[in-house]
This record gives structure tokens, C-alpha cells and sequence, in this order.
């Protein structure tokens, strides 16, 4: 009887925290970050083998016998790290986020 009694009190706090506005708030801060970086990360990832594989466009020299297809694709190992470091810079406002949420939607 305890044990019921205790997940309906969890399940009653987890729909109390999912519609507070501190939740809310995590989650639209979240969404406006992750879903714009996810659709560039996609892109800029999927267009070397597009364009090397349906044009000649990343065929063309850049400097000696480098080709900007070679270029492109160490501009993604740039391109990830530098989302890392964004996202890692990010984080640190979802976690204020995420603590404003247990603590009940206080503001600090």
C-alpha cells in the first residue's frame, strides 16, 4: 500500500514539474539550440559525399595536389569540435535551467 502510495505521489510531481514553467522554459531553451545545430551538423556533414559523389565542384585544386574535397573534410573535424565547445558553453545554462526546475521554478 506504501508503494502505491509513493508512485502516485512521484507520478503526480512529474506532471506537476512537466507543466511548470521552469520546465517549459528548459525545454524551449533546449529545442532552440539543439534543432538548429542538429540541421547545420547534418548538412555540412552530408554534403561532402553528395558533392563528391553527384559533381566534380570539390575536384578542383586548392594548394599543390590538395583538393578542396580534402579541405572540406577536415573542416568537419573543425565543425564538430567547434560544436562541442558550443554546446559544452551551452550547457552550463540548461544546467541552471535544469536546477531552477528541482528546486520548484525558483528564480535566482
Amino acid at each position: 500500500m506504501e508503494a502505491r502510495k509513493t508512485k502516485m505521489n512521484s507520478e503526480s510531481d512529474y506532471t506537476s514539474i512537466v507543466h511548470s514553467d521552469a520546465f517549459q522554459k528548459l525545454l524551449s531553451e533546449k529545442k532552440k539550440f539543439i534543432i538548429p545545430i542538429t540541421i547545420f551538423f547534418f548538412c555540412f556533414y552530408f554534403a561532402l559525399p553528395i558533392l563528391t559523389s553527384y559533381s566534380t565542384i570539390l575536384n578542383h585544386k586548392f594548394i599543390g595536389s590538395i583538393t578542396w574535397a580534402w579541405v572540406f573534410a577536415f573542416l568537419q573535424f573543425i565543425m564538430t569540435w567547434g560544436l562541442c565547445m558550443l554546446y559544452s558553453r551551452k550547457a552550463a545554462k540548461f544546467d541552471k535551467l535544469a536546477n531552477d526546475v528541482v528546486e520548484g521554478g525558483k528564480d535566482e
